[in-house]
């Protein structure tokens, strides 16, 4: 294994060039055969031709001195029993005769190849008649130059090299040119670092599969610029969030330890029990928002939004007027415990800005469940309904992180929302906040 190539291109050449070996040597060992099958079955035929018009003139006594060319046959000679030459053409006329194979009276025809010292002849042997001492009229060429010294073999050979070694070099260019885009792909990737997530990858013309993978590149690096200023942004957001508590139960011990005579024991305790919840609920915050971005749902349950919200309103403390509208049927497939969640978000939302009301609305819209949950206050200008749901924002400057929550609701309820495969938006409404929950409809069972 440690011969074969490791890069593509080198192994798509390597393959190309095998296969292409493969398949032109038994072609040119077929045409090899085919080419010297040829020639020769064209001389046999036109040596045949001759021969019989020779043997007929032998009969006949017709025939003259020197026998004339036939059909471009230029070796011819009438043999007698005793092996002498008998009559000739003006090439045949030699010291000995062209063949000493004779057909037998049976055969009467027989393919001849002889080869001597200098020359190689095709030949067709005939008797002149059937008795025992009978002529025989050898009648050929010259063996062509291209059968000679393994010619045709070395000009076939020499075309398979050259065609295997175009075959080599074509896909080695154009492999290259392939995939010459990923690498620039992946040297623009190489230089990208979590420092500069802004730059992008070389998109190609067209739609083929290196526009794709540069396309996906392109918006792998996109969503991963948005989650690292994200992170950054939250962890700026988180860790301010927490050094507040921390900082004013630090003081409030500190103050107790220098001054212990002076310090009200229950007031401390009171007040540092109070930053302790306060960074208990923004660290089980951050943890749920940790989970929820780690996977899909899990423990799915079938669950009737109707049913869900009205038991959930039994047990909530009646702080403010709820008037609902719950029809049954919506049905989703979700985990209990983080839809519970999302819905005790947007109803402690509603508290904190409904001015001492709040509408619950639970149906079937277009395919998907829907839970909508309406305030009386000011509402939220359209410019920051999505701002709304950032982490750490509080689109009220004038409450205290005492009144206003964490500032992580709204954002678990998107991302619950989001891994159950549906939606949370702020709506138009004819007065106060309007939050949708959209949740794709349960398959029936």
């Amino acid at each position: 294994m440690r011969l074969w190539p490791r890069t593509i291109r080198a192994r798509d050449t390597l393959i190309a060039t095998v296969v292409a070996a493969c398949v032109l040597i038994p072609v040119a060992a077929g045409m090899h055969v085919a080419i010297r099958e040829a020639i020769r079955q064209e001389i046999w035929e036109d040596s045949l031709q001759a021969a019989a018009r020779v043997a007929y003139a032998v009969r006949d006594k017709t025939l003259t001195d020197p026998i004339p060319t036939i059909r471009g046959t230029t070796l011819v000679q009438v043999v007698d029993a005793r092996g002498r030459i008998v009559h000739a053409t003006r090439l045949g006329w030699r010291e000995r005769p062209l063949s000493t194979d004779r057909p037998s009276a049976d055969e009467l025809v027989r393919h001849v190849h002889s080869c001597d010292s200098r020359h190689c002849h095709i030949l067709v042997a005939m008797r002149v008649s059937t008795d025992a001492d009978s002529m025989v009229v050898y009648a050929g060429r010259e063996q062509p130059w291209l059968l000679w010294a393994h010619r045709l073999e070395l000009l076939l050979g020499s075309g398979v090299l050259l065609l295997v070694a175009l075959t080599g070099l074509s896909t080695w260019h154009m492999v290259g040119r392939t995939l010459s885009p990923i690498g620039k792909i992946r040297t623009q990737l190489a230089e990208i670092t979590a420092v500069d997530l802004s730059r992008r990858v070389p998109e190609p013309c067209g739609k083929g599969e290196i526009a794709e993978l540069a396309h996906t590149a392109n918006e792998t690096i996109e969503r991963l610029e948005r989650s690292v200023e994200q992170q950054r942004r939250f962890s700026s957001d988180a860790s301010h969030e927490l050094r507040t508590p921390i900082a004013a139960l630090r003081a409030e011990l500190e103050s107790a330890l220098m001054y212990p005579e002076d310090t009200d024991l229950v007031a401390t305790l009171s007040a540092a029990l109070r930053n302790t919840d306060r960074l208990e609920a923004v660290i089980s915050d951050l943890l749920l928002l940790a989970r929820l971005g780690t996977g899909g749902v899990v423990a799915a349950e079938r669950i009737d939004l109707a049913e869900m919200v009205a038991a959930e309103l039994e047990v909530r403390p009646p702080s403010v007027l709820v008037s609902t509208d719950l029809s049954t049927g919506a049905v989703v497939k979700g985990v209990r415990i983080q839809l519970l969640r999302v819905l005790d978000n947007l109803l402690d939302n509603a508290e904190r800005h409904g001015e001492g009301a709040i509408d619950v609305v639970v149906g079937r819209q277009e395919g998907y469940a829907m839970l909508m949950v309406t305030d009386h206050g000011k509402g939220i200008p359209e410019s920051d309904r999505e701002r709304a749901f950032e982490r750490f924002t509080r689109l009220d400057s004038g409450r205290s992180r005492e009144t206003g929550g964490t500032g992580l609701g709204l954002a678990i309820a998107r991302d619950v929302a989001i891994a159950h495969g549906g939606t949370l938006r702020i709506e138009d409404s004819p007065h106060g906040a309007r939050f949708v929950l959209r949740l794709p409809l349960a398959e029936e069972e």
